[in-house]
């Protein structure tokens, strides 16, 4: 028997805030800024084609959403405001990324950090 995956049944983009947050069907609500879903788009351009090709994505910090494209039934296409738009999000991505946020964020302001790169956030 196969496990039923999580599936969003609401997902409300906050502007203002720069957030976008996703209700899931088990229970869980997630808050992912822009900023990190822009860093962690899951487009060739940010983690390349192969393990190892990864850019880390810098000056970030004040990327906004612009537009999200439903992609079938299984995911979104994120617009965001400094034209990149390549990255397929599918709703067990989002749900990992909930999972994981902290984590990520973490690694991601390490790395920025080891590459000599500070925020600038306006």
């Amino acid at each position: 028997m196969s496990e039923q995956k999580p599936t969003p049944t609401e997902i409300n983009l906050h502007q203002k805030s720069r957030e976008l947050e996703i209700a899931f069907d088990e229970g869980s609500r997630f808050h992912f800024s822009s900023e990190f879903l822009r860093v962690h788009s899951p487009s060739a351009e940010v983690r390349g084609h192969a393990p190892g090709e990864e850019t880390l994505q810098v000056g970030k910090e004040n990327v906004n959403i612009k537009e999200i494209e439903p992609v079938g039934n299984y995911a979104i296409k994120i617009v965001f405001t400094d034209g990149h738009d390549s990255g397929i999000f599918s709703w067990d991505l989002f749900y990992e990324y909930g999972q994981n946020q902290e984590r990520m964020w973490q690694d991601y302001l390490q790395k920025l950090k080891d590459a000599g790169h500070e925020r600038q956030l306006n």
